[in-house]
């Protein structure tokens, strides 16, 4: 029994009254690649009713098989090609888990059908990858996203609502990494492409390097830097022979200093930043723990609360237009100077020498 006009009218009056809101329809995600260990960020999310996975492409059943009887979704949301996955699901946009290098092709995929891309970290495996990319994202009118863990990291968004306390920023130190890819059991779909620089684009240097030159850009309100000097090793032939598993990098700007340690080599897993200015400095020693001094005052030690969730809250909110991506640090404008930072350091290890950017 079907209601009347106006019967209709006179329930949609009293809910409007009454302050209900309809639930706003979840994102549909389309999931590109299972081989990189993020994946199971939205695999194995929580179901807020913000997003949707409707489709996953991944040429590899076996491991699709694999992934499925682990976090249980269904075969037939798999599919071969990226193509494929799709024209049948018509999704919004994609969360990109594929080797670094294949990111070019998923966004190219999406562009040409309208749909929104965000990418695991770093941007591309390369700068002439990324500015393809660029170029791609800007014809379509899509947004370009690159996902970073520390993006979520509370201790980040409070050094950076503090910078003016600390005075004029003269240095950012920033460590990231882990004892290394095999010690910590990453699994083979993940290391068979991580360590090689044909799809990773280098071994720690990209891995880790990544998430200095993005907090570092985006502390330094997206200002690129004057040059770029980096050094690289391998200190484990065995298995890292192929990329280094050592990186330093040195971005020098007009007024500061950054310092990009990122490392396969540490004895624990860490990600953690000091940023030091003429008055204070701040050390955020994880995501949510740190010290700050300012001035004479002694050191304090600050323990916070996460006011964001995970980068699919912000993908949704981004495909609904609730969020402006600006330059913030998922956004293209920061992660494009991210790439040519990585580029130029890279370039630098090679040839042992500093690398210059225009102006």
């Amino acid at each position: 029994m079907q209601l009347s006009e106006t019967l209709r009218f006179s329930v949609a009056l009293l809910l409007l009254l009454s302050g209900w809101e309809p639930r706003p329809t979840p994102v549909r995600i389309g999931v590109v690649g299972l081989v990189h260990g993020h994946v199971g960020w939205i695999l194995g999310r929580e179901d807020l009713q913000d997003v949707e996975v409707v489709g996953i492409a991944e040429a590899d059943r076996e491991l699709a098989q694999r992934f499925a009887e682990r976090f249980g979704f269904n075969m037939r949301m798999v599919y071969s090609t990226v193509d494929e996955m799709l024209d049948a699901t018509q999704p919004e946009a994609i969360t990109v888990f594929s080797n670094i290098h294949d990111h070019l092709a998923a966004t190219e995929a999406a562009a040409k059908r309208g749909v929104h891309v965000m990418v695991e970290k770093p941007l591309a495996v390369s700068l002439d990858h990324a500015l393809q990319m660029k170029a791609l994202a800007d014809s379509a009118g899509i947004h370009l996203l690159t996902n970073y863990e520390t993006t979520w990291y509370p201790t980040v968004h409070y050094t950076k609502n503090r910078l003016r306390d600390l005075g004029q920023l003269r240095k950012i130190v920033i460590r990231d990494g882990h004892e290394g890819p095999i010690e910590i059991g990453v699994g083979e779909e993940f290391s068979s492409w991580l360590l090689t620089e044909e799809k990773n684009g280098g071994g720690a240097i990209m891995d880790f390097g990544c998430y200095g030159a993005n907090l570092s850009t985006w502390l330094m309100d997206g200002a690129r830097p004057t040059s770029v000097t980096a050094v690289t090793q391998v200190f484990k032939e065995v298995p890292y022979g192929e990329v280094d598993d050592e990186a330093t990098i040195i971005l020098t700007y007009p007024d500061a200093q950054a310092i990009i340690q990122a490392s396969w080599n540490w004895p624990f897993s860490r990600k953690d930043m000091s940023v030091y200015g003429t008055a204070g400095y701040i050390m955020a020693d994880d995501a949510k723990r740190g010290r700050v001094r300012i001035g004479a005052d002694s050191e304090a030690h600050f323990e916070l609360d996460s006011e964001m969730t995970d980068p699919f809250v912000y993908l949704a909110g981004v495909v609904r237009g609730q969020i402006d991506p600006g330059n913030d640090l998922y956004s293209l404008p920061v992660n494009m100077v991210v790439m040519e930072i990585l580029d130029a350091a890279v370039g630098s290890a090679k040839s042992g020498r500093t690398v210059l950017l225009d102006p």
